[in-house]
């Protein structure tokens, strides 16, 4: 048999597959290999499937063991994104997961390239490569054909196109150049969800004034529902609008809201979230134990991709095994290169793989054209399939519409009668308070018995109320698998449904059937209200955080030593000491360290001083800060009485962690519910982490049962009343006894998310004429009317609201007087620059007038600036002025000192002291601290006064 060239790595491909069939000999066991991810900064939920792929293949694959390195970074940053590649590589990785944004998955894909690293992606690529990339997404001409057969075989002729950014256009571009402009009219407008701010209603107002009632949409998932909600707003969701959703992800959103506006809204899926498979992958990828048979329908398809791609990526590694060596690569180095990689790439490309998306596999050249897809339409009973496509069929799509009249299954249920169970819990079911005998279903009131009626007087049915006296929702024997309480009269035929606080969960689900739910709750904890704590020593510094005192004190130093600074080079604040003398031996600078300090410190405590600011700059920095302490000091004082008026709490706990950490500590008790779905949360969890919050506090649960065993949520509540005790019930029922208890209290958020339903027995007809019913309900507002009802209106509701707002004051940010530091920053640069501008026009001048080159003046004045030890200074002459000033003719220059030790110098200096001192006493206003510079010099024409050297009485005369 003869090969040609192309056929030789198909050859070597399939040859592999057989070995790893049969095993190597050859292989080592278990091998670990690394594979990196780099995900963006807002991909959480891939990265937990991504985490959940390693960890089942971990556990249960014995030929395999990744070890899986994360990399997060900024969206659209290839810089970060070339940095994480590289530190990915020299750790000797196999293969790299991800990025999503299309910036950072390009620079990835380069590198990936010329190292020949297996490269994997589930994001959309409208221009998919090869080479070491594989994506699992489907291919987009594919997806186009599949957005083509719909609109015609839904007979679109006229049609408008709503589409998000570029990418949606890039899609949605595609598919117009597959219809006949003379025969089909298409209008395209854009939902600019950045410029619009979230609000596409200009948009959407526009297309219904034009009379438009065909639309194919094409959005992201995170806006999808509010163009939705707004299209409902603006009438566009009736009965003759007709809606293809392009977003794979449409089955993940509440569409409930439009289940009975009558629009056709058609969408696409590659997930069935009522898979049994999915539906528990997803609970271990979003962690959740409660509410279980929803899951599927909160699972997106980039999740579903990234766990197929891991899983996919471990069984073509373990096919490749034998020519697989990790190697370390250097980005900086051309010739390091993963030597198997490209083998690991296309035996990816030679399996198929049946995953959470159908089976994948991939054409010849690398793309994944091979693809089903559900097509459903939303109805009154929620997403209904209505046919699918399949590209591999002929036609590939295939519509079996069922037409489903509009009250959908309601006389199935007509004129039965049905023996509803419920149990006197408030406020689902109660004994109606009344002086009169009562009978039948009179007997009995609350939440539950009103939804029972509700849906009565909807589908027609009749019922009987019984009442489980135990109030047993239900557990299993671990031993015989027998149910008890209202579950176990379910399946012995005891009653038809059952009603009241039951949580649907997965083990129950399995046993009996459940209506959507009629309640959103989840578990939180019943604790009393925290005592007032007493004031604090430094309780005077709390109107501000903590990180606004830090930028308070550094502003302080800040300002003082830039006034500092700017009274040194600004000329106008070197003033003569000694106004009767025209040329004086010394200026003086009153703005020195100290007193900068003092006057900055006077200025915050809103008290003055003595000093007087004279130049431009100086006095604009003061203004800019007199500013600042102004806003500063009036916040301040207005959060320091709010702080003085209002008592902070002093919470034992303020969440589990904190629960289980101090509850022995503190003396505090922990309990639940007997046999209660709250218990058995607890109780799922422990097994899987004995050391987690939730272990532990299971554990604390066990420790408190031993000697209080809680029967009813009634004990639990009185129990939590009395203090140091912590009862864990749903937060609906924590809402219901807070509104009428005073003295307790919710502490945390939900620990789970579940809800309430009515259960039937497996199998039941009459499931959806009920779920339905509830819908209705929901749609209308009339749940929302009746829990209002009781929990807020009856019984004592309403006594215990909250006052408006939170009890404890709220320290002031630094997001609060943000603007007021910018503010002061930028005054102060303004009078650095006013400074350096008054400092050069003086250099200019005294440089023309004594004849000295401006740079060396400036030198000059520059090095006298830098002394700041020194408090005075001899002054400075041009060589001209010093000659004409010599000893040789007898004369001493105007102001110039000699050295100390000469009988003339001593005699100047005596002479000096008493004029200070003369001229200080007179002086109106003190100066204290002042730095002494030199005068400026005048020009050489201009003698000084000049004496003998044995004449120093002139020197003693004050004038």
């Amino acid at each position: 048999m003869i090969f040609s060239q192309k056929h030789l790595p198909l050859f070597f491909v399939r040859v592999l597959i057989v070995f790893a069939n049969f095993g190597f000999p050859w292989a080592q066991d278990n091998r670990e290999y690394k594979i990196g991810a780099i995900f963006d900064e807002s991909n959480s939920n891939q990265e937990r499937a991504l985490k959940e792929a390693v960890r089942e293949i971990n556990e249960f694959d014995e030929d395999i063991n990744l070890s899986l390195l994360i990399k997060r970074i900024p969206r659209d940053n290839p810089y970060e994104a070339t940095k994480a590649t590289c530190d990915l590589l020299e750790d000797g990785i196999v293969g790299i997961f991800g990025p999503f944004s299309e910036d950072n998955s390009n620079t990835v894909q380069s590198i990936c390239d010329l190292k020949e690293i297996p490269h994997i992606e589930v994001r959309w690529d409208d221009y998919p490569q090869n080479g070491t990339l594989v994506n699992l997404h489907p291919y987009p001409d594919t997806l186009t054909k599949t957005y083509y057969d719909l609109i015609v075989s839904w007979g679109w002729k006229n049609f408008v196109i709503l589409y998000e950014n570029n990418e949606s256009l890039q899609r949605v571009g595609e598919l117009t150049k597959l219809f006949e402009p003379k025969t089909n009219r298409i209008v395209m407008r854009q939902l600019n969800s950045v410029k619009s701010g979230g609000n596409y209603r200009p948009v959407l107002k526009e297309v219904w004034r034009s009379g438009a009632t065909h639309f194919l949409l094409d959005c992201s998932i995170e806006i999808l529902e509010d163009v939705l909600r707004q299209a409902q707003q603006v009438g566009l969701m009736t009965s003759k609008h007709n809606f293809i959703i392009t977003n794979l992800d449409l089955h993940t959103i509440e569409l409930m809201p439009y289940q009975y506006s009558e629009t056709n809204i058609t969408g696409m899926r590659f997930l069935d979230p009522e898979n049994v498979n999915l539906t528990e992958k997803a609970t271990n990828i979003y962690e959740s134990e409660n509410f279980q048979i929803f899951m599927g329908y909160r699972l997106r398809l980039s999740e579903a991709l990234t766990y197929d791609a891991v899983k996919m990526f471990a069984n073509a590694l373990k096919a490749s095994e034998p020519l697989v060596e990790p190697t370390k690569i250097s980005c900086y180095n051309g010739n390091d290169k993963l030597r198997s990689g490209t083998t690991i790439v296309n035996m990816m490309k030679g399996l198929e793989y049946p995953g959470l998306t159908g089976v994948i596999k991939f054409d010849i050249k690398g793309f994944r054209t091979n693809f089903g897809l559900d097509i459903f339409e939303l109805m009154e009973g929620g997403q209904t399939v209505v046919g699918h496509w399949n590209s591999s069929k002929i036609p590939p799509l295939n519509i079996s519409r069922i037409n489903i009249p509009p009250e959908f299954d309601s006389d199935d249920i007509r004129n039965k009668t049905f023996k509803v169970m419920i149990t006197l819990t408030e406020p689902y079911g109660m004994r109606v308070d009344s002086l009169l005998p009562l009978y039948g279903n009179d007997q009995y009131e609350g939440f539950a018995v009103d939804i029972i009626k509700e849906l009565a007087a909807i589908r027609g049915f009749n019922y009987t109320f019984l009442v489980r006296e135990d109030m047993k929702n239900g557990e299993q024997d671990a031993k015989t698998g027998k149910w008890n309480g209202i579950i176990g009269d379910l399946i012995d035929g005891v009653s038809d449904l059952a009603i009241c606080d039951l949580t649907i969960t997965m083990k129950r689900a399995q046993a009996v059937d459940f209506t959507g739910p009629f309640m959103m709750l989840g578990i939180s904890i019943l604790y009393t209200k925290p005592t007032k704590a007493p004031p604090s020593f430094f309780s005077f510094a709390d109107p501000f955080a903590f990180e606004v005192w830090k930028l308070l004190i550094v502003c302080w130093v800040g300002v003082a030593l830039i006034l500092f600074i700017l009274g040194r080079i600004s000329p106008t604040e070197w003033e003569n000491p000694y106004p009767c003398i025209e040329e004086p031996e010394y200026l003086v600078n009153q703005l020195d360290l100290r007193n900068c300090v003092w006057f900055i410190t006077g200025s915050i405590m809103q008290q003055g001083s003595e000093i007087e600011l004279k130049s431009i700059s100086t006095r604009m920095i003061a203004g800019m800060w007199w500013f600042f302490t102004l806003l500063m000091v009036s916040s301040y004082t207005a959060s320091l009485a709010s702080f003085l008026t209002t008592e902070k709490p002093d919470p034992h706990f303020e969440n589990l962690h904190e629960l289980v950490e101090n509850a022995e500590a503190k003396h505090i008790r922990i309990g639940a519910k007997d046999g209660g779905a709250t218990e058995s949360f607890f109780k799922d969890k422990y097994a899987a982490d004995e050391n987690g919050d939730f272990g532990k506090a299971y554990k604390l649960m066990m420790k408190s049962r031993e000697f209080l065993k809680i029967k009813e949520n009634k004990d639990g509540v009185a129990e939590a009343q009395k203090g140091y005790y912590a009862f864990f019930m749903e937060d609906q029922s924590i809402e219901y006894e807070t509104q009428r208890k005073c003295d307790l209290t919710q502490v945390g958020n939900k620990l789970d998310e579940k809800g309430y339903g009515i259960a039937m027995r497996k199998n039941s007809t009459y499931r959806n004429s009920l779920s339905t019913g509830i819908l209705k309900l929901q749609n209308n507002g009339k749940l929302a009317e009746l829990k209002r009802k009781w929990w807020e209106e009856r019984k004592g509701g309403g006594q215990c609201y909250d006052d408006g707002g939170s009890s404890d004051a709220t320290p002031l940010n630094l997001s609060g007087v943000e603007g007021v530091f910018w503010v002061t920053i930028g005054g102060t640069i303004l009078a650095i620059f006013f400074a350096i501008l008054e400092n050069s026009m003086y250099i200019l001048k005294k440089s023309r007038r004594t004849g000295v080159p401006f740079l060396e003046t400036l030198k000059d004045e520059t090095k006298f600036y830098f002394r700041f030890g020194e408090m005075e200074k001899e002054v400075g002459m041009t060589e001209e002025s010093t000659k004409e000033g010599s000893e040789e003719n007898g004369e001493i220059p105007y102001g110039f000192v000699q050295k100390e030790g000469s009988a003339e110098t001593i005699q100047s200096k005596k002479s000096k002291k008493r004029r200070s001192r003369s001229r200080r006493s007179r002086s109106k206003r003190s100066r204290t601290n002042m730095e002494l510079r030199p005068p400026s010099v005048r020009s050489p024409s201009r003698k000084p006064p000049s004496v003998n050297s044995n004449q120093t009485g002139w020197l003693n005369n004050e004038n």
